[in-house]
């Protein structure tokens, strides 16, 4: 049997705070509200509208007993962009987000730094720039 056509995939995160994880995303990330209700949001950019995030309220419902509870940490997001200094100017040094990995250069091809958002998930904020000749060989073309 063959699996189904995808027709959407996008990450869920489980908060105990859906407003203030919604003010984090779409204050500090850029993303826009596209539903709403008290204990749902959905989430996204303009310039993305392929990318999709969720925030549920982790005690909800529709989560089944036995997984209400919000997850801290051991979720990490990854945002891809153009200039990873200007992003670090303004998240970190202009409005004070906390700093979990300070900007820096990884010989395996990024540029990146982390910051901590609600519920213990941590956004890795990342340019791609080329891989130390150690990692070099390690990469794929699809």
């Amino acid at each position: 049997m063959a699996t189904a056509k995808l027709s959407g995939f996008y990450p869920v995160l489980a908060t105990l705070d859906v407003a203030a994880a919604r003010d984090f995303y779409t204050r500090h990330l850029g993303f826009e509200v596209t539903f709403e209700a008290d204990w749902y949001v959905s989430l996204r950019r303009a310039d993305a509208p392929q990318y999709e995030l969720a925030l549920l309220e982790s005690g909800h419902p529709t989560v089944p007993e036995g997984h209400r509870a919000a997850l801290r940490g051991g979720l990490l997001l990854n945002f891809e962009v153009d200039d990873v200094d200007s992003e670090y100017q303004r998240l970190v040094v202009e409005a004070g987000l906390s700093e979990v990995l300070p900007l820096r250069t990884e010989e395996f091809g990024q540029r990146h730094f982390i910051v901590a958002a609600p519920d213990g998930v941590l956004i890795d904020v990342i340019t791609v720039v080329p891989a130390g000749e150690e990692y070099a060989d390690q990469y794929r073309v699809p």
